[in-house]
């Protein structure tokens, strides 16, 4: 079933061109009422996590799409947010298309109406920038309607075909028995999951030079399980940009939704050898993302048949992985394996005993992993110390000996990904050994290692190098035998080398990657790259810096420490009492990033270093501006920064035994940033200025930042000259009141009665404007709205019903109430007014 609109804008001209911002702030606000509305089960069934504005503006902002005609193709479009954004997007452009074709997909019967309602937002947007706008809406499953279509052929060029593709694929696994898979399979594609199915088919439908651009999981991007797909996508598919984000939590916040997302521009084209953009940013509304640009045989090599998708996050990235390339040993040629622990413990409960005993062995689980060595028995853990040996556990235990174990699993925010430790036999009894199904180890095929090897290895993995590089590539949290199978290893003599200096006690990691360096890579063509490992523990201990100074979370990120850095003029290899206190304009700071920290960001990112990094810096007194000339202008091109004497003393003993009084001293005479702004917000929440210089002071907390913001933000754009007549306190009840003004109009205060929170008088208009700033309840509900009308009915004026909120966020709770014929107002997007049904917009009722 599909509804088909058309329209053609006539003698409409550019002059009228909307702002671009209105039509994704509706939409947007269709997507929160629809994600309300979703019941969670169907979430799950439906694999549904509907793109956020943000991420939607990023996607949209990377085509090319040039040319006067274009066709649009959304698959599983929701609300259709970013069929949206990408309207929005061209509109906005110094040379937009003369005309608009957009068809978008969506099996789900609860977002139709929403879809439909921005089917005609766009196409109203469209006419006021004079393009030329249609529209299907197509009301099926898109694999099985791309299946028909393309007819398994997806190099044919058949008459559907399409110039973009946007999407947001649903994330939902494909069961092995499905019509799903039955259909993927037709179109000669193996894959797992149905974000896959609907990148293939979404390729199918695009014309020769097609772009797409789709926000999916990482996962595709190496593992067997979508081996298949990924070969045949990059066959037809060229890679032009991959964006990472570094917080896995923040492109689908709203949802909880905790993935590593990657955002990826492809153009349908053969595998190209050119140029791939490579960018990340912290979170989709960064506007200062890193950036860099890496031939295609950096993402794919060209000798790894898996064509498994690498994603540098810098140029810290390219030296790791020319440390790595110092490793040509594979494990066969080791002859060993890599295997996955036998025993799931589910299967084996009969078998599994708490402690050891008479005729049992010991049984492994991740927890016996302790500082390098497997340490059992542990006495009070929840898992078993023991199986029974016996006919039914024969095929579960391997033989006694030396064994390197590595966890399978880990948690996103730990600090290793892989984590391997040393099973040594003189530490258990003589008898064969179990290793639980959360554990990898590794075998000389089905026999023990040496000592040496055993050590040797598990030292190697547990170095800085080994498990960086498996996260640059990895993009998932477990450590499968097969991701072990495809690491390169030192030779044996080296691992042998390496594992004899090892006691009975594990060396720290420091001591590791040391030995791993002088050992390993005193390679005379690695001594003028940069040093990967200790420039990223550099920026992690600045990190750690920031914390400690009471830096808010929107400076704890890689920006904030590399600043940090730059102005210490602090290298890789320097210590910290190295620390120094040069002056430094923004764009020197920047070079510095990149010399000696491998970070390129975007070139017009100068500004946003500026506001949100070294601002803060200057406010917490942690840096100085313009030392050498304090009358210079704030914002000259000459303006420089240097560290504050006594931050730069206190910073120079970081990681020192006087560190942790040396902050406590600092931070007892210079307070926190995070103090210090919450005291700013308290004082800019007091103060209200209104006509004639007068200012009226509201208390701290509750809705009255709210209340200020209706004055200073919602008044002027929409009530100007207007005069306040009365303003509510969360503490006090009564902040102003205009009481002869109140008596002209036909109205007497009431102490007792439920008044607005804001009431302004538009002389202009004749308009009596009552607000409701909404924080935690409140708003102009059917209920509500008929109180507001007797309260006011005898008022010689007409009467406009206002709700406001501080997000959009806080609004979606409260759809279901709003009374209709009236307005909404959200503070975060301020320049907008959302009328709720009705053709009017701010006018009386």
């Amino acid at each position: 079933m599909s509804s088909v609109s058309r329209h053609s804008p006539g003698a409409t001209t550019r002059s009228l061109a909307p702002d671009p911002d209105a039509l994704v702030q509706r939409v947007d606000f269709l997507r929160l009422d629809a994600a309300r509305r979703l019941e969670p089960e169907r979430r799950a069934e439906m694999g549904q996590f509907m793109t956020p504005l943000p991420v939607a503006r990023l996607m949209a902002s990377m085509f090319e799409a040039k040319g006067h005609s274009l066709r649009l193709l959304d698959p599983g479009a929701g609300v259709g947010s970013l069929s949206a954004a990408w309207v929005a997007e061209l509109c906005a452009r110094k040379k937009p298309p003369r005309e608009i074709a957009l068809v978008a997909y969506e099996v789900d019967s609860h977002m139709l109406a929403g879809l439909h309602t921005t089917m005609a937002a766009c196409r109203v947007h469209c006419e006021r920038s004079g393009i030329a706008f249609s529209s299907e809406v197509r009301e099926e499953d898109f694999v099985a309607a791309g299946t028909n279509a393309l007819g398994g052929d997806l190099f044919a060029s058949g008459p559907e075909s399409f110039d973009c593709t946007i999407l947001n694929p649903p994330y939902r696994k494909i069961k092995t028995d499905s019509r799903t898979r039955r259909l993927v399979e037709e179109l000669g594609v193996e894959t797992t999951n149905l974000y896959a199915a609907f990148l293939w088919i979404a390729a199918g439908f695009l014309k020769p030079g097609g772009e797409m651009v789709a926000i999916t999981p990482r996962s595709f991007c190496n593992g067997p399980y979508f081996r298949s797909f990924r070969k045949r996508f990059l066959d037809i598919m060229a890679l032009c940009r991959i964006h990472s984000f570094d917080s896995r939590d923040r492109a689908f916040s709203e949802d909880e939704v905790l993935q590593e997302n990657v955002i990826l521009h492809a153009a349908k084209a053969p595998a190209r050898q050119g140029k791939v953009i490579v960018s990340s940013s912290f979170g989709p509304e960064d506007d200062c993302p890193s950036w860099h640009e890496l031939g295609f045989s950096r993402i794919v090599r060209t000798d790894d048949t898996e064509r498994f998708i690498h994603i540098p996050a810098d140029a810290l990235s390219e030296a790791l992985a020319a440390r790595m390339e110092q490793f040509q040993t594979g494990l066969h040629e080791l002859s060993l394996e890599a295997s996955t622990g036998r025993v799931v413990d589910f299967r084996a409960s009969e078998s599994l005993r708490a402690q050891p005993g008479p005729d049992t062995a010991p049984l492994i689980y991740p927890s016996h992993m302790v500082s390098g060595y497997v340490d059992w028995p542990k006495n009070g853990a929840k898992k078993p110390n023991a199986i029974a040996v016996g006919p039914a556990t024969q095929e579960l235990l391997v033989p006694h000996g030396f064994y390197t174990v590595v966890k399978r699993f880990s948690s996103k925010e730990e600090r290793r990904r892989i984590v391997a430790a040393v099973y040594d036999p003189s530490r258990l009894p003589e008898s064969k050994v179990a290793f639980e199904n959360h554990l990898n180890y590794f075998h000389a095929r089905g026999r023990p290692l040496s000592p040496e090897l055993a050590r040797g290895l598990a030292a190697y993995l547990n170095s800085s190098l080994v498990d960086c590089f498996f996260r640059e590539w990895s993009g998932h949290t477990q450590v499968n035998a097969s991701d072990l199978r495809r690491l390169a290893y030192p030779t044996e003599a080296q691992l042998k080398a390496l594992g004899s200096r090892i006691g009975d006690t594990f060396p720290g990691q420091d001591e590791i990657d040391r030995r791993l360096e002088e050992d390993l890579l005193d390679m005379p063509s690695l001594k003028n790259s940069p040093d990967p490992i200790r420039a990223k523990k550099r920026r992690r201990e600045a990190l750690q810096i920031l914390k400690a100074l009471g830096f808010p979370s929107q400076q704890q990120n890689d920006r904030s420490a590399l600043t940090l850095l730059a102005l210490l003029d602090l290298k890789p290899k320097s210590p910290w009492a190295e620390s120094e206190s040069p002056m430094r304009g923004i764009t020197q700071m920047m070079r510095f990033f990149e010399e000696h920290y491998g970070k390129v960001y975007a070139p017009n990112s100068r500004e946003t270093v500026r506001r949100q990094t070294v601002h803060q810096f200057v406010q917490a007194g942690l840096a100085l501006i313009n030392p050498d000339d304090p009358k210079r202008p704030t914002n000259s091109g000459q303006t420089v920064y240097r560290i504050e004497p006594s931050a730069l003393a206190l910073i120079q003993s970081f990681g020192t035994p006087v560190w942790e009084q040396a902050i406590r001293t600092y931070l007892s005479s210079v307070p926190t940033l995070q103090r210090r702004y919450a005291q700013e917000r308290a004082m800019q929440m007091i103060p209200l200025a209104l006509p004639a210089g007068r200012t009226v002071t509201l208390t701290p907390g509750g809705q009255n930042v709210l209340v200020k913001m209706i004055w200073d933000e919602f008044c002027p754009r929409f009530t100007p000259g207007a005069k306040p007549l009365y303003l509510g306190d969360t503490g006090d009840k009564l902040a102003f009141l205009d009481a002869a003004s109140l008596a002209e109009l036909g109205l007497s205060f009431d102490p007792h009665s439920k008044m607005p929170d804001v009431v302004v008088y538009d002389g202009a208009k004749g308009w009596l404007v009552l607000i409701e700033a909404v924080t935690s309840h409140g708003p102009v509900d059917p209920k509500r709205r008929l109180e507001l009308q007797q309260l006011f009915k005898d008022a010689r004026a007409g009467c406009v019903y206002v709700t406001a909120f501080l997000t959009r966020k806080d609004l979606v709770g409260y759809l279901n109430d709003i009374a209709w014929e009236t307005e909404v107002w959200v503070a975060e997007t301020p320049a907008h007014l959302i009328h709720f049904n009705g053709e009017r917009f701010l006018g009386p009722a």
